[in-house]
């Protein structure tokens, strides 16, 4: 299947979500090119810069109504372009989307499931709690900033929500995987969805493979960021970690 050719999108509005994530809300009469049921699938966010080539930034869908999608962003004290971008952006301004792509989604089939991330990762595990069967068990441990950036959130009555406050996002690469380590690891098989930044990703993922034997088919992790990198710096890093971790 060829990738989807970028397209002009259009800003229909602005929510601040909690006081370090900002929701903006994308429209037009392009909107239909994005396919149904897109949530938790990631798009291309492109920032042109004259004559040089543009900035991209990768953001997850949120959200999707027949005519919106919303994407949200962590509004960043040092302000990168993507959430310097939603900050400053009006109502009706354009903006260049690539994508989507393919949805990584945390297997339903397992005995349990255990979802971990920072606030790059909250919208991808939101959209995965919502999706997650009535019955289903286990954990989601989320790190935010603040205790004032914790969400309601759509989830099973099993899944149980732990809140991480680190005021320092990447600066405590162990902070998730202390509160992962202090949970009580439940019978069966589990299944495990992590997205977080680079250095906290590498020691979940030691502890999910090395500890916890939790197989292949059934262990998705990624990172989002990387500590003082920016996104081709952290693609770069990502590429060299997948090449040595094989």
């Amino acid at each position: 299947m060829s990738r989807p050719q970028p397209r002009e999108l259009r800003v229909t509005r602005k929510t601040l979500i909690t006081p370090n994530m900002l929701r903006v809300t994308l429209g037009g009469e392009n909107i239909s090119t994005i396919p149904a049921d897109q949530e938790s699938s990631h798009v291309k966010l492109i920032f042109p810069q004259g004559e040089t080539k543009p900035f991209v930034r990768t953001y997850t869908i949120r959200q999707q109504r027949p005519t919106e999608i919303d994407i949200d962003f962590v509004l960043h004290e040092d302000g990168g372009p993507a959430s310097t971008w939603a900050k400053n952006v009006q109502t009706n301004e354009a903006i260049m989307i690539g994508g989507p792509g393919p949805k990584k989604m945390i297997t339903h089939t397992t005995d349990w499931q255990l979802l971990v991330g920072d606030m790059t990762a909250l919208p991808a595990i939101s959209v995965n709690l919502a999706k997650l069967p009535d019955d289903a068990k286990g954990y989601a441990v989320i790190e935010v900033v603040s205790e004032e950036d914790i969400q309601a959130l759509s989830h099973p009555a099993g899944i149980e929500l732990k809140w991480i406050i680190n005021p320092h996002p990447g600066q405590h690469s162990t902070t998730l995987l202390d509160a992962v380590k202090a949970l009580p690891w439940l019978e069966g098989v589990p299944s495990v969805w992590t997205a977080c930044e680079f250095s906290s990703m590498k020691a979940l993922r030691a502890f999910f493979k090395n500890d916890k034997a939790v197989s292949k088919e059934n262990l998705y992790i990624s990172s989002y960021w990387k500590l003082g990198s920016n996104e081709d710096q952290h693609k770069i890093a990502k590429r060299d970690d997948a090449e040595t971790a094989l």
